[in-house]
C-alpha cells in the first residue's frame, strides 16, 4: 500500500496531479512543470519532501561508524555542517546517495525515500557490536524544501534563525512559526534555498503560511527533476545505483581515499588503478524537438552502441533537450558528437560540460 505524507490532503486541495514515487503518493505538478520550474529559478518554489528518510546514529563510536559506512569524511564536519556522501557496496557501487548532518549529539543521515528501509537494513547489517545506536526516525520528520533566489528573505519572515549567517551546507535549530525546526541551507535545484525539518503535526501550518506569500508557489516532482537535471545532479535509480561505481559516475569528489577505511575503498582503489571503462557525461541535442529519455541508446557515427541515457528532459531554462548517460572510453571528451536513438530516429547530440544551467544562485 502506498504511503502518504502529512501534506497529502493539502496537495489534493491545491489540485495537484498525484503519482506514485518512492512508495508514496506525491504531487508531480500543480500548474505545469515548466511554470513551476521557472518560478523556482526566479522566485521561490515550495516542495514537499517529507517522503525522504531520516536515520539517526548516536553513541561514543558514532563518528567512527559513520566514517566507515559512508564514502566522504564526516570527521571534516563541524557541528551543524552537512555533507553530500554515499553508502557504497563492497564493489564501490551505490547503495544510496545521502546527506550527512553532523549535529552536536548525533549524526542524521537523510536518504532517498525508495531506499529508506533498504538503507536502514544495510546500516544495521554493518553496525559495530558496541558504541553505536541506529534508529529509523523517518516517521518522526516532515520536510519542506524552499528553493529559489529569494528563499532567504521569504523564510526569514517566519523564523528566528538569522539565515544571513547560515553558510551553504550548514544547518541550525530554531523556530519556524514558533515551531521547533532543523533548517539547513541545502537543496537539489542549483538555487539558493533551505530544507526545513519539522514534526509532522506542524508541517501543514508552515506549508500554508509560506504559500500565503505571493512570492512562493508550490512545486512538484516534475520541476524538481528538470531543475536537478539542469545542474547535472544524479538521481538514484536513474544515474546511479548498485551497478554504477562512484568513479565512473564522476563522484570521486565525495570519496575520501585518505580515510583509513570505508566500505568499497578497496574496490575503488583497484578501479582507480586500472582506470574506468565508461563515464557519466552530459549532452545537449541538436534539434529542439529531440528530447532524450531514460533508457535510450547512445551510438557513434558508425552505428555502434557506446552507451545509454540515464536521465533526459527538455530544459525549460535552455529551451533544448539535455541529458546524462554513460558512454564507453574514447567517447566522453567534451565536444564529441554522439547520436541518441529517440523514437527509432538517430538524433545528433554533443557532449558538454555540466552543469547545463550556469546561472544558479547557490551561495557557496
Amino acid at each position: 500500500m502506498l504511503k502518504r505524507t502529512p501534506l497529502y490532503d493539502a496537495h489534493v486541495k491545491l489540485g495537484a496531479k498525484i503519482v506514485e514515487f518512492g512508495g508514496f503518493e506525491m504531487p508531480v505538478q500543480y500548474s505545469s512543470i515548466i511554470e513551476e520550474h521557472k518560478w523556482v529559478r526566479s522566485k521561490a518554489g515550495l516542495f514537499d519532501v517529507s517522503h525522504m528518510g531520516e536515520i539517526e546514529i548516536t553513541g561514543p563510536r558514532a563518528l567512527e561508524f559513520v566514517s566507515y559506512i559512508t564514502s566522504n569524511d564526516p570527521a571534516k564536519l563541524e557541528d551543524f555542517q552537512v555533507q553530500y556522501s554515499a553508502l557504497l557496496t563492497e564493489k564501490g557501487t551505490f547503495v544510496d546517495d545521502i546527506l550527512v548532518y553532523r549535529l552536536p549529539d548525533r549524526f542524521l543521515l537523510v536518504v532517498n525515500a525508495s531506499n529508506t528501509d533498504k538503507d536502514f537494513d544495510w546500516i544495521i547489517a554493518h553496525k559495530f557490536a558496541d558504541g553505536v545506536e541506529v534508529k529509523n526516525l523517518s516517521d518522526e520528520y516532515a520536510e519542506l524544501a524552499l528553493q529559489g533566489p529569494i528563499s532567504e528573505q521569504v523564510l526569514q519572515r517566519i523564523t528566528d534563525i538569522d539565515l544571513s549567517k547560515m553558510g551553504y551546507y550548514h544547518s541550525g535549530y530554531g523556530k519556524v512559526l514558533g515551531k521547533d525546526a532543523l533548517i539547513s541551507r541545502t537543496g537539489y535545484t542549483g538555487e539558493d534555498g533551505f530544507e526545513i525539518y519539522l514534526d509532522p503535526p506542524d508541517v501543514e501550518e508552515v506549508f500554508w503560511k509560506l504559500l500565503d506569500m505571493e512570492e512562493v508557489k508550490p512545486a512538484g516532482l516534475g520541476a524538481r527533476d528538470t531543475l536537478r537535471l539542469e545542474m547535472g545532479y544524479c538521481l538514484y535509480g536513474n544515474d546511479i545505483d548498485e551497478t554504477t561505481n562512484a568513479l565512473e559516475a564522476g563522484l570521486k569528489w565525495i570519496v575520501a581515499f585518505d580515510k583509513p577505511d570505508f566500505i568499497g575503498k578497496k574496490a575503488l582503489l583497484e578501479i582507480k588503478e586500472r582506470g574506468i571503462t565508461r563515464r557519466r557525461v552530459g549532452f545537449e541535442t541538436e534539434r529542439r524537438g529531440a528530447v532524450p529519455r531514460h533508457g535510450q541508446r547512445i551510438l557513434d557515427d558508425n552505428g555502434n552502441e557506446i552507451g545509454h541515457v540515464t536521465s533526459g528532459t527538455f530544459s525549460p531554462s535552455l529551451k533544448k533537450g539535455i541529458g546524462m548517460g554513460y558512454v564507453a572510453k574514447g567517447h566522453w571528451k567534451r565536444g564529441t558528437e554522439i547520436n541518441i536513438e529517440i523514437r527509432n530516429r538517430l538524433e545528433k547530440a554533443v557532449i558538454v560540460k555540466m552543469p547545463f544551467y550556469k546561472e544558479g544562485t547557490v551561495k557557496k
